[in-house]
């Protein structure tokens, strides 16, 4: 089986990653037909091949992880992904039209079982149970080595696509933080960290350092320390917007050796904070960095759509500056953006301001991997 074959069977077309067969069917299935420009679900399908087939060229590749069930307190960024498409292409469009001339590729979506999350949490049984459902006309003796799980899908998908074109910047759209584990994953093997000086900036109002979570190793509030420990904690981890956190600084930069800019410091002295974060990244030798954006690193007034909304966070532009200039300083190999769940805001003006933010922070990270590509 082929890489772009196997992708195929673990993949949805764009918008196509939640499981339904009623409500919200319609809405799902006329967002596919507007991203592919297409008059029929028969041509959605015909479409995604062609995207998945371009992968061996494409600069950028996009993939939906709709996947909350990593999240903590509330959940709803399940409809991160299909909500920020949807907005992009309100808002764009000719999106589809442009990312294709710009070697932008979407491949579409991890197909999410909404009550699972990684592989290697599951019993034989229930992997055996799940590719029955997911993978019913695929040979059983290739359907049991095919992962069930978001994160154990997406992992196995970027694994895919960088055996294809091992130079090509993913870009995530979650889902909780959980689903940026898979990127960091796939990079540290086609970017072995001990050869490549890549690192990650992440704007967050957490931490997301813990070694597991009531027993489960890989969440949204462990993803960072495990990422962390691909770079053996020699401070290619940047945080930015820290707030929300039962531990002072100290705690996590003397411990893990993370680099961390609480939101205090960034409010008060925005030009200082990034002199002080690109020049941090230079000394430490970075020359490319993964940019997974927590919306909750933006302050609640502009994104309180999500999970765990807080108070005092980053500016919006503030936000748009560093990936700028870690664009141009620095370089950009592969960027999300996470936690957006519009139904958790508060009012319908305060959903459409967080994923018209979500779209914001996207549009401007891709033209920043575009133009390092």
């Amino acid at each position: 089986m082929t890489p772009i074959e196997e992708l195929a069977i673990l993949l949805r077309p764009a918008g196509g990653g939640l499981h339904l067969v009623s409500t919200g069917r319609a809405e799902q299935l006329a967002l596919q037909r507007a991203l592919y420009q297409v008059a029929s679900d028969e041509a959605v399908q015909a479409k995604h091949l062609e995207a998945l087939a371009r992968i061996p060229t494409a600069r950028v590749v996009v993939l939906g992880v709709p996947s909350d069930v990593g999240a903590g307190f509330r959940r709803g960024a399940n409809l991160g992904p299909q909500a920020i498409r949807a907005r992009l292409l309100e808002e764009q469009p000719d999106f589809p039209l442009r990312a294709a001339e710009r070697g932008v590729v979407d491949i579409g979506d991890v197909f999410v079982v909404p009550q699972l999350l990684s592989d290697d949490m599951l019993s034989e049984a229930q992997k055996a149970a799940s590719r029955k459902a997911l993978y019913p006309n695929v040979p059983a003796a290739v359907a049991e080595r095919l992962p069930v799980s978001p994160l154990s899908i997406a992992e196995r998908a970027l694994d895919l696509v960088f055996q294809m074109n091992p130079a090509v910047k993913p870009f995530v759209i979650g889902g909780d933080h959980s689903t940026a584990w898979p990127v960091a994953a796939a990079l540290a093997r086609v970017r072995p960290p001990a050869k490549e000086r890549w690192g990650i900036v992440q704007p967050d109002a957490h931490t997301d350092l813990l070694p597991e979570r009531l027993g489960i190793r890989m969440c949204f509030a462990t993803w960072s320390y495990h990422a962390n420990e691909l770079f053996g904690r020699d401070g290619r981890l940047v945080q930015v917007g820290t707030r929300a956190s039962r531990h002072e600084r100290g705690h996590w930069e003397q411990g893990l050796g993370v680099r961390q800019f609480w939101a205090d410091e960034c409010l008060a002295k925005p030009e200082a904070t990034l002199d002080a974060l690109l020049a941090h990244l230079k000394s430490h030798g970075v020359t490319g960095v993964y940019f997974s954006n927590d919306i909750d690193g933006t302050d609640e007034r502009f994104a309180d759509a999500t999970g765990t909304p807080e108070p005092f966070g980053l500016e919006p532009d503030f936000v748009v500056e560093l990936i700028r200039r870690l664009g141009r300083e620095v370089g950009i190999v592969a960027g999300d953006v996470m936690e957006v769940a519009p139904v958790l805001g508060p009012s319908p003006e305060s959903q459409r301001r967080t994923v018209g933010l979500a779209v914001r922070y996207l549009d401007e990270t891709l033209r920043a991997m575009l133009a390092g590509a």
